[in-house]
């Protein structure tokens, strides 16, 4: 039998299930690890934070469906990593977290940095082990992949002690391969079933959720769509699943990233058929005004999902793409036996709303609306780019206002929402396809959180463009119900605000940007926003590094939100469409 480091054989079986880059953050606990990945063609790209080395891998798995793996040392960088699981396990994306640990007879003495990061990222992870006999490495390792993918996919973490690392174990890698993938598929009679509720709804709808995505069943859903002439609704991690111009796509529905129309015609359907999606509160609001007059499925691949927030009329457990061949088959028998009866009245009623019920985009105004920066990303970048943002009234914004047409092209971190994924997350997705541009949507207080992140797109050339919306004013959280006091602000330094090339907390983004490798430019008004942009793309592909377009914004923006689906405080500004004007 073939011997090596328990660490050789974990990095055979990385390369053996598909890693070919990790993102991480050396030291002395993890060395031996390190050491094992020298030769073995795996890139490693060296993050400033082991924070941003989880986000790098979100972004690289969102982009490109494949596992993310990130690396850190003992102590402090599996601590710093506890968010980045959280974000990871909140938005169901499989990502590997690897740490070193002290030595297996030092665990109990308060050795350096000997803490139980095992036991403090279970919370936040799918399945988090400490391994405490070497023998066991390539088996931990080959189970975390079949856990990682299996039913809703989320993170692992396997802290490894140093002298584990480094024992000598038998191994054969060519008598071992990865681990059989668990996918429930739907029963028959619940997809019938289903199918017979549709069919007795007047006006039914299908939400799709990010599941969708994650299954890599984008086409199947559109299909299905169209065999039943059924509007979809995508949620905010399902956005991309329909294009944005599909004549079936009826707009988002939620409090904050949704469209008018999108909320007018889940308010008039009778009949929901939910597939990958989770209830999340910011898309339903009340329960109680969502649910009323309408019949509900949901197909989930994890049994728990169902029922949690409320009890649908029928659960489906199964994963998305094996649940959406069964609808489509059994679809195809109705058809072929007359009984699939298609809502063509609510559909003309549907695409009637989605031509008429839009908001202004089109503003002067100095200080720049957010709203018109939207317009302008819209008309600058091709429906091929890939859209990276985070959480706050920027992310609220750019739900309503941004156009996607493509899955796997609108990466946000929708549950955990933590504050500076954006820039990681944008590496991670640049790398993951090189050739597809990449454009983060960050706001100032966003901005400044793991801004170091920059210096690792500099040194690694990874070119990508951040539109920053700086209102100098903390955003969403300045807009509360519940505001900082004018004395408070004073204390806290905010009397800089006036000043625009300040922001809030005394920082130049510009300069900042520049201090790290980076190019940047500001920008005062709105006829100015097109050409900075153009001139960003031009940048960031001939300096291959990232360039921040900064729009100084207007500090309050009447931004559509409510505690309810039917009751958002609209805009004053409501586009007036002629009655022959034609909008997808």
């Amino acid at each position: 039998m073939p011997k090596m480091t328990a660490m050789e054989a974990a990095v055979k079986i990385l390369q053996s299930e598909g890693v070919d880059l990790a993102f991480g953050v050396p030291g002395a606990a993890i060395l031996p690890f390190y050491d094992a990945l020298r030769n073995s063609g795996i890139k490693h790209v060296l993050v400033r934070h082991e924070e941003g080395g989880t986000h790098a891998a979100e972004g690289y798995n969102r982009a490109s469906g494949k596992i993310g793996v990130c690396i850190g040392t003992s102590g402090p960088a599996g601590t710093n990593m506890v968010t980045g699981l959280y974000s990871a396990l909140a938005d169901s994306t499989p990502i590997l977290c690897i740490t070193g640990q002290a030595p297996r007879d030092k665990l109990h003495k308060e050795d350096f940095q000997a803490v139980d990061v095992a036991a403090i990222t279970r919370p936040v992870t799918k399945w988090s082990v400490m391994v405490m006999e070497a023998a066991q490495v390539p088996w931990a390792f080959r189970q975390a992949f079949q856990i990682m993918r299996s039913g809703r996919p989320g993170p692992v973490h396997i802290d490894l002690p140093l002298d584990v690392q480094k024992e000598v174990i038998e191994y054969d890698a060519e008598c071992d391969a990865p681990l059989e993938v668990i996918r429930p598929r739907p029963q028959r009679k619940a997809i019938v079933k289903a199918l017979d509720m549709m069919m007795e709804a007047e006006r039914p709808v299908i939400i799709a959720g990010g599941g969708i995505i994650t299954a890599e069943a984008s086409d199947l859903l559109v299909r299905l769509a169209e065999m039943l002439n059924t509007p979809v609704i995508p949620t905010l991690m399902g956005w991309g699943a329909i294009a944005d111009d599909h004549p079936l796509n009826a707009g988002m529905v939620g409090l904050q990233t949704q469209h008018r129309y999108g909320n007018a015609t889940f308010l008039e359907c009778d009949f929901v058929l939910g597939i990958g999606n989770r209830w999340a509160n910011r898309h339903t609001g009340s329960l109680d005004v969502y649910t009323k007059g309408r019949r509900f499925v949901h197909v989930d691949v994890e049994p728990s999902q169902i029922g949690r927030v409320f009890c649908p009329d029928l659960g489906i457990v199964s994963d998305a793409r094996c649940a959406l061949e069964a609808f489509i088959e059994v679809a195809r028998e109705m058809d072929a036996a007359g009984r699939l009866r298609r809502p063509d009245a609510w559909v003309a009623q549907v695409r009637e709303r989605k031509r008429v019920m839009h908001r202004r985009t089109d503003f002067d105004n100095v200080p720049i609306k957010p709203q018109r920066v939207f317009q302008e990303i819209n008309a600058a970048f091709d429906e091929d780019t890939r859209f990276v943002t985070a959480i706050g009234l920027y992310q609220i914004a750019s739900g309503q206002f941004q156009r996607v047409y493509k899955p796997r092209h609108y990466l946000v971190c929708g549950q955990a929402g933590p504050l500076g994924w954006e820039i990681s997350a944008c590496i991670g997705a640049k790398l993951a396809e090189p050739e597809t541009d990449v454009v983060g949507i960050v706001g100032d207080y966003s901005f400044q959180f793991l801004i170091e992140e920059l210096a690792v797109a500099a040194q690694h050339k990874v070119p990508f463009v951040i539109v920053l919306l700086n209102n100098a004013y903390l955003g969403l959280i300045r807009q509360a119900e519940r505001g900082f006091d004018m004395d408070y602000e004073v204390q806290l330094g905010f009397e800089n605000i006036n000043c625009p090339e300040i922001g809030a907390y005394g920082v130049d983004h510009v300069k900042a940007a520049e201090a790290f490798g980076c190019r940047a430019i500001r920008v005062f008004r709105p006829d100015e926003i097109a050409g900075a942009i153009d001139w960003a793309k031009g940048e960031a592909r001939a300096e291959r590094v990232p360039v921040i377009v900064e729009v100084i914004t207007e500090r309050v923006t009447n931004i559509a939100m409510g505690p309810e689906i039917d009751n958002i405080s609209e805009f004053e500004e409501v586009l007036d469409i002629p009655a022959d004007l034609e909008m997808a």
